[in-house]
């Protein structure tokens, strides 16, 4: 069993609850709009990263990091991608891939908006951890954890920071 801290729109801010929060993940996963790539590097001190660029990122992002990854934890397909719409109204960069895939995982950010929701079509579960930094309209910053065993997605937890 792998546990996971998944993190989206931080816009260069950094917060030390980020590590409090991920302190027992075995990986982090970033869903773009990272801002400074120096919020990468405070994270990999906590633990492995794995992120994607996102639309506000600049070139140093996007030299380090792809658009769309794809990968396996444990026997779990896992795709990350920052601009990735919802079950039902998938951006079209991504639809055709998800439905060819078929992950069992599928975690965007972009948004802003905290949302875990199950795609029955395509058997998936998408996640958007909402945004971690202070950029934005949102109310509340939010990162989420799971664990996952197997092909399993469980022990999801969305954490509010103050």
């Amino acid at each position: 069993m792998k546990r996971i801290g998944i993190i989206s729109d931080t816009h260069s801010w950094w917060d030390e609850k980020y590590a409090r929060h991920f302190s027992d993940c075995d990986e982090i996963w970033h869903a773009g709009d990272i801002g400074s790539t120096l919020i990468i590097d405070r994270l990999e001190s906590i633990c492995p990263v794995r992120a994607v660029y996102g639309n506000i990122d600049g070139q140093e992002a996007r030299l380090r990091f792809s658009e769309t990854l794809r990968f396996k934890v444990e026997e779990c397909n896992v795709i990350l991608k920052h601009i990735g719409g919802y079950p039902g109204k998938y951006d079209p960069s991504i639809r055709a891939l998800l439905y060819k895939e078929q992950p069992q995982l599928f975690v965007a950010g972009h948004s802003h908006i905290l949302k875990v929701q199950y795609d029955k079509v395509i058997d998936c579960l998408h996640v958007n951890p909402g945004a971690a930094g202070k950029q934005g309209w949102q109310q509340v910053r939010t990162l989420i954890k799971l664990a996952i065993d197997g092909k399993s997605v469980k022990d999801l937890e969305v954490i509010e920071l103050a």
